[in-house]
């Protein structure tokens, strides 16, 4: 049995991952009293006495948590912005290779990828790879995702009975162009220059599709090539291509809202192509995605408690 602790539990990534783990037999959770929570030396006993801990806090607070572990064996797993792009941090999406597979099972830092960045780096990796897209491409990249993905304020910003009456559309935001997923973005894709890039947050709570345009004539390939990419990459159980989902000409960002798959899906003409991720803001873009690492740190089906 692997002893899990997750530090800031109480957010919607802790909540979500102890929900996930709460029915598994392989798996005994360290808890903290609601009062020492914040407790740093209770804080580094626990983390240092786990075989595996998470960190579900924020940017500051993870890089200083890396620093309370005291245990070499102790596998952190942290779903912050901090460690993304840190040369000692395993980047925790397995599908894009057995390269990136091997090294999340044998890390003993993780990062689980932004929810934004898990779909551009999903949809642009494997044609950067594979020569269809040049590294050098200038890209665009759009994202309507659900408003859990914002924290506790977010949430009870737009679940209040008394909410603004601008929360009733969707708002685009990160309008200076420097969202903190950007850097992650262009590192791991390989990219020369980050893509401008616009998310927005809508009235759901949970749901995520990423779109990437791009105009076939700047390609070394059409849309049957990289139909090929893609379903040679992601056949896997948890990231799958799949043909132009049938929901009347629309496309719903909260069709996998509670699960933690990604479907990756070729749509557009022949000329103008449209690359989409869709998945869940809190499932494969975030405590899913985090959970899947811990099934292939300690070597079992990397789907064990999670929803598909």
């Amino acid at each position: 049995m692997k002893h899990v602790f997750i530090d800031g539990s109480a957010g919607t990534t802790g909540l979500r991952i102890r929900e996930r783990l709460a029915e598994r037999t392989d798996i005994g959770l360290i808890t903290l009293p609601e009062a020492s929570r914040k407790d740093e030396n209770a804080r580094r006993e626990a983390l240092s006495s786990a075989d595996v801990a998470f960190l579900c806090l924020p940017d500051d607070a993870a890089r200083e948590a890396v620093g309370m572990v005291q245990n070499p064996d102790t596998v952190v797993i942290d779903t912050s912005t901090a460690h993304r792009t840190a040369p000692d941090f395993a980047y925790g999406f397995p599908e894009l290779s057995p390269e990136f597979e091997e090294k999340i099972k044998t890390s003993k830092r993780i990062a689980v990828p932004g929810c934004h960045a898990s779909g551009f780096i999903a949809l642009v990796y494997p044609l950067i790879q594979s020569g269809v897209l040049p590294h050098t491409a200038r890209l665009t990249c759009h994202s309507v995702t659900g408003y859990s993905g914002g924290g506790k304020k977010m949430i009870a910003d737009y679940e209040s009975e008394e909410r603004d009456p601008l929360l009733f559309a969707p708002r685009q935001y990160a309008l200076t162009q420097e969202h903190k997923h950007l850097k992650e973005m262009k590192a791991l894709t390989g990219l020369a220059e980050a893509p401008i890039f616009c998310p927005i947050v809508a009235d759901f709570y949970s749901g995520m599709v990423v779109t990437v345009p791009l105009f076939a004539g700047e390609l070394a390939g059409g849309m049957a090539d990289i139909r090929e990419i893609y379903k040679k990459c992601y056949d896997t159980p948890i990231v799958r291509y799949k043909e132009a989902p049938d929901e009347a000409g629309f496309l719903s960002a909260a069709g996998l809202s509670g699960r933690d798959g990604m479907e990756i899906s070729v749509l557009g003409n022949e000329e103008r192509i449209l690359l989409v991720a869709r998945y869940d803001n809190l499932g494969k873009g975030a405590s899913g995605a985090a959970v899947e690492c811990l099934n292939l740190v300690m070597d079992c089906d990397r789907t064990t408690g999670l929803v598909l």
